[in-house]
């Protein structure tokens, strides 16, 4: 059955914090399968400050890396990666087809494609208002923390 998970809950999942954790909620999540989540992006973000003054934009890195936290909480969730870090490896086949501006809610879905030892790979969609912004093919690698 798919789960809710709070910031608080997030938190417990994933290592990122603020200025750099870009999840506010996950949605729905079932593990090791795949995550829905959101950030609401406002304008006291601290990457606007220089991207782009006058024209504020949401780095595409950024949005990318959303998505791999999303990926990492669905990841993390499974008891066998509890307490373990992921690890970006790449991010292929992307594509960016929008922009992300102050007031939008940035929605995420990443659905995991295959997980063998401690490697795996998922699928990420960033969509803003029913509309495709960024998609690509994320791949990471599990580790130990610390």
């Amino acid at each position: 059955m798919p789960k809710e998970l709070s910031i608080r809950e997030i938190m417990e999942l994933i290592p990122h914090r603020y200025p750099f954790l870009l999840l506010d909620r996950i949605t729905e999540m079932t593990a090791g399968k795949r995550a829905v989540g959101y950030k609401n992006v406002t304008i006291n973000e601290p990457f606007f400050a220089g991207h782009f003054p006058g024209q504020p934009v949401m780095p595409g890195v950024l949005i990318v890396e959303a998505m791999a936290q999303l990926g990492a909480a669905a990841v993390l969730s499974m008891e066998e990666f509890r307490g373990k870090l992921l690890l970006f490896r790449g991010f292929n086949n992307v594509h960016f087809r929008g922009v992300v501006s102050p007031g939008d809610k940035l929605h995420l879905e990443v659905t995991l494609t295959a997980i063998r030892g401690r490697v795996g790979r998922g699928k990420g969609v960033a969509s803003v208002d029913g509309k495709t912004v960024a998609s690509g093919e994320i791949t990471f690698a599990i580790a130990e923390r610390g």
